[in-house]
């Protein structure tokens, strides 16, 4: 099978070889999946550069999420060959076909394709677990998404505008605002810079934002408990910006807000009922037509250097998905 095999870290994707490998062999619990689309994920450029908090041992298949058709499963598992389904593993996405376990995919939801299911997964996992499962969000709250034009942030305005709060959704690109503002169900979108708080404390007359979610961290996550409301909470959920932030602890004490990390993964698979549970629920969504993936481009696996090149230059708006 044709898959994308990083052999080496490297800044500049020099470690990555489109190549032939031998089918993956299947283990008790495990589902081979033929994989028709697979999403690229801020953590997939980190992971090939060695800078992603989980380091893959070398070599190793690129690729977090895809979407396909199941080919063999264990009897009585629930999977049967044909069967569609969605997401993946820390690794082996971007490949023509992938073994995972079998706790790791979810059946399709009905009326979307295999791009949009495989942009479903980490992103919608991410949002729901840091703004409902840990943020407890509720409609009528405002809610402050950074990053809102990646995949994880576009995620976490279209879920917290389907679950009723009213969302603002920053940028740190001039040049997005106006993409931003048509690729996304936003109240409002303002550029991350310099002192936001203002613009903020005037779109919420005052209030502040009752949960802000952060996948950026540096100079956003500084400023941005300063638009915290009292008894809030700022959720960490990655550091895109390239600066790890730190914080003096009389700030959430003086302003009574909480600072939360966020690793979606890491919890499912710590509280398997609970992930089974978020899985269910984003699945459920996405099935109503709650929830639909904003895909920037689809593009051949072939062409996989050009989807990592957009991402690492921040050009895109939404998702980018692989076809291999």
């Amino acid at each position: 099978m044709r898959a994308l095999l990083v052999d080496r870290l490297s800044s500049d994707l020099s470690g990555l070889t489109l190549t032939d490998l031998p089918m993956p062999q299947r283990g008790l619990g495990e589902v081979l999946v033929r994989v028709r689309a697979a999403s690229l994920n801020f953590p997939d450029l980190l992971m090939t550069r060695g800078e992603y908090q989980m380091k893959p041992e070398l070599p190793f298949v690129a690729g977090l999420e895809f979407a396909g058709e199941v080919i063999e499963a264990d009897p009585g598992s629930g999977l049967k060959a044909g069967d569609k389904v969605y997401g993946g593993n820390k690794t082996g996405a971007f490949a023509e076909y992938a073994v995972v376990p079998e706790r790791a995919v979810t059946p399709m939801p009905h009326g979307i394709g295999f791009p949009a299911a495989a942009a479903l997964g980490a992103a919608y996992g991410t949002a729901y677990t840091a703004l409902v499962e840990i943020g407890g969000l509720q409609a009528g709250q405002w809610v402050l998404i950074h990053g809102a034009s990646g995949g994880v942030g576009l995620a976490a305005v279209e879920l917290a505008k389907r679950l009723g709060a009213h969302v603002i959704a920053t940028t740190g690109t001039p040049d997005k605002v106006e993409r931003l503002k048509a690729a996304s169900l936003a109240d409002a979108v303002i550029l991350a810079e310099g002192r936001f708080r203002e613009a903020v404390a005037e779109l919420t007359g005052g209030h502040l934002c009752d949960l802000v979610y952060d996948p950026v961290g540096g100079d956003v996550f500084d400023e941005s408990t300063r638009c915290v409301a009292f008894g809030g909470k700022l959720l960490v959920i990655g550091f895109a910006g390239g600066r790890i932030a730190e914080i003096s602890t009389n700030i959430p004490l003086i302003k009574g807000f909480s600072v939360v990390g966020v690793r979606a993964g890491e919890y499912a698979r710590r509280f398997p009922d609970r992930g089974k549970a978020i899985r269910a629920a984003v699945a459920t969504l996405a099935a109503d037509g709650r929830l639909n993936p904003h895909i920037d481009r689809i593009l051949p696996l072939e062409r996989w250097r050009e989807a990592y090149a957009a991402m690492a230059s921040r050009g895109i708006v939404g998702k980018v998905v692989l076809e291999p």
